[in-house]
C-alpha cells in the first residue's frame, strides 16, 4: 500500500517537472518572438525610408525623361 502513494507522488513530481520545463521553454519562445517583432519594427522603418527616397528617384527620373509630360500637366 505505500508504494502506490509514492508513486503518485513521483508521477506528479515528474509531470510538474516538465511543466515547468514547458514553460521555460515557451518563456525563451516568447521573448526571441517579441526580439525578432522588433527588429521587423526597424526593418520596415527602414523599409519605409527606403521606397519613399525611391519613389523620389523615379519621379525626378520621369520627369528628365519625359519633360513634354511634364510641362502639359503643369499647363492644365
Amino acid at each position: 500500500m505505500q508504494s502506490q502513494p509514492a508513486n503518485a507522488t513521483q508521477a506528479k513530481d515528474r509531470n510538474y517537472m516538465q511543466l515547468g520545463h514547458s514553460l521555460a521553454r515557451m518563456s525563451r519562445a516568447i521573448a526571441r518572438t517579441a526580439d525578432l517583432c522588433d527588429l521587423m519594427k526597424v526593418n520596415l522603418d527602414a523599409m519605409r525610408v527606403l521606397s519613399a527616397s525611391h519613389a523620389a528617384q523615379f519621379m525626378t527620373v520621369a520627369m528628365e525623361l519625359n519633360p513634354d509630360d511634364a510641362e502639359a500637366e503643369q499647363r492644365e
